[in-house]
């Protein structure tokens, strides 16, 4: 699987709309943002909802605060940090211009969900509200996934705008990761099986060509036209964000 794996540190990722916002000549409703800070890695992707107004922004502000608060914090205290975080973007969202009432219950219409991930020393995190997937791929084709989570339907599932958002916030640790992968939901279809465990025959040949690809922009040119080509938008009409870290 990671044949030649060079020790450089890189991240490469891409976004496209989906042809359902495309046919509604809508924008894509997914978000992503990196930072790099000393030793620490900061990763977010976030899939704005679809039934929500500004499912967009939501998804932007979340991505963009978390990463922001979490370059400044003790990664000992970084789940604290990462709730706060959390917060702040919902703070955020009440004082926002769209929102008018400018009340916490009117944040729903910026729902969005939130799969992101820190790493620094050897020690990563992974925190998780709603769809999508993060990976943590080790030696010998280890991995650690943390799966979508649904509601009591296949497409009903949770944002960080909810009443009760913390109980759907999870965490997963590791150490010793030579690669992360996030994504959302648009890409989780084909990406992981039906059980939500990793689809090889998908996810091995895109880590062996982002591992031993040096132009970057041709890697991610490959990338892009990969999730966006005619079989994945087959299997799945919705926006589609992946976002890869070699460590």
């Amino acid at each position: 699987m990671i044949k030649n794996l060079s020790n450089k540190k890189s991240m490469i990722a891409t976004k496209i709309t989906g042809p359902a916002h495309k046919q509604k000549n809508l924008p894509c409703q997914d978000f992503f943002a990196y930072k790099k800070k000393n030793n620490r890695i900061i990763a977010v992707v976030s899939d704005g909802a679809g039934s929500a107004k500004f499912g967009k922004i939501g998804a932007k502000i979340i991505c963009e605060t978390v990463c922001d608060i979490l370059s400044r914090s003790k990664f000992k205290d970084i789940k604290k940090d990462i709730v706060f975080a959390i917060e702040a973007a919902r703070n955020k969202l009440c004082l926002h211009r769209l929102n008018k009432t400018k009340s916490e219950e009117n944040i729903m219409d910026f729902s969005a969900t939130v799969i992101g991930a820190v790493y620094q020393n050897n020690q990563g995190i992974f925190f998780h509200i709603g769809d999508g997937a993060a990976v943590a791929f080790f030696d010998n084709y280890l991995y650690k996934i943390s799966k979508p989570e649904n509601g009591m339907f296949s497409c009903e599932t949770f944002f960080y705008t909810m009443k009760n958002w913390k109980n759907n916030l999870r965490f997963d640790e590791f150490n010793n990761a030579r690669q992360i992968c996030l994504m959302t939901d648009g890409v989780t279809r084909f990406a992981l099986k039906k059980d939500f465990d990793l689809e090889k025959k998908f996810m091995y040949p895109v880590l062996e060509f982002l591992n031993n690809e040096k132009n970057k922009n041709y890697a991610k040119k490959a990338l892009l036209n990969t999730i966006n080509s005619k079989q994945a938008q087959k299997i799945s009409s919705d926006d589609k964000t992946f976002v890869w870290i070699r460590l």
